[in-house]
């Protein structure tokens, strides 16, 4: 691969990989927890109306989308090369940036990471464990998962980012 021995070598890639890795793991022991520990539709309350760690899961994408397709192996298969994919660029993104350790750089391993916690249960699972529930007054948030919380905090740092004036070193 000639194209990436052009690229400068990354001295904190090692570090951002490592975030990754770390999100995959906590994402995939907290699911194993959730399935030996609570049984598929049960909860256990952590704040009362507020909080509770629940065991669903999610055949669909965010939000359970396209879960009720009429061609539900074709979604799952779907999903998973998308996922896939995404992760690709996103890796490919990183080995470019991971020279430092930035905002950009974190938020983009905690979106790999994520991406990879998801599409493992999709590959070996058929399907996604969800098992955070979150109510707000009387609004309930569809159940999420570490993997989730993880690609939509990389999200938010990546719009944090963008938000932030550039040095005149950045550009």
């Amino acid at each position: 691969m000639s194209w990436l021995s052009d690229w400068p070598r990354p001295r904190g890639l090692h570090w951002l990989l490592l975030i990754s890795a770390l999100v995959v793991a906590a994402d995939r022991l907290s699911k194993t927890w959730v399935v030996r520990h609570i049984r598929l539709g049960g909860a256990i309350p952590v704040l009362d109306h507020v909080l509770r760690i629940t065991h669903w899961t999610n055949e669909g994408a965010a939000f359970s989308m396209f879960a009720d397709s009429a061609s539900p192996n074709l979604v799952r298969w779907g999903l998973i090369v998308f996922t896939l994919l995404a992760a690709l660029c996103v890796l490919i993104a990183l080995l470019r940036l991971g020279d430092r350790v930035t905002l950009t750089t974190v938020a983009l391993a905690l979106i790999l990471g994520g991406a990879l916690g998801n599409a493992h249960d999709r590959i070996v699972y058929g399907s996604v464990v969800d098992f955070i529930e979150v109510h707000i007054f009387t609004y309930h948030w569809p159940d999420f998962n570490l993997a989730d919380s993880s690609i939509v905090t990389g999200a938010c740092l990546l719009f944090l980012d963008s938000l932030l004036p550039r040095r005149k070193s950045d550009s």
